[in-house]
């Protein structure tokens, strides 16, 4: 029965990274395909994780996996943040059909 849940959770997973992967080909401008890509990884590569923990149950891998997961949760948001404000900063610009700028908006206020 554990195995079965994890590989529904590996599978799960998976699929959230093929639609990540297609999320990145398909979306206009760089920051909606790192919207794709956090999305991606953040629950496609953590449920891939939790399935492996939930087959190995407690052991050393099961622990290893937990890190990794904790890491990934952590650092993920993080540079995804830092990608889009240096990338806003350096000059790349949004989709010319893109409504709102909050960022810009933010900026002028200061």
């Amino acid at each position: 029965m554990r195995e079965n849940i994890g590989f529904a959770l590996m599978c799960f997973g998976v699929i959230f990274d093929a639609v990540g992967c297609v999320g990145l080909i398909r979306l206009p401008d760089l920051y909606n395909r790192l919207q794709a890509s956090l999305k991606c990884v953040a629950m496609g590569t953590s449920l891939i994780l939790l399935g492996t923990m939930v087959i190995a149950g407690l052991s050393p891998l099961s622990a290893k996996a937990f890190l990794c997961l904790l890491f990934i949760l952590i650092i993920s948001p993080t540079t995804e943040h830092a990608l889009a404000r240096a990338s806003y900063i350096g000059g790349v610009k949004l989709w010319k059909k893109s409504i709102v700028d909050k960022f810009k908006e933010d900026i002028d206020k200061s």
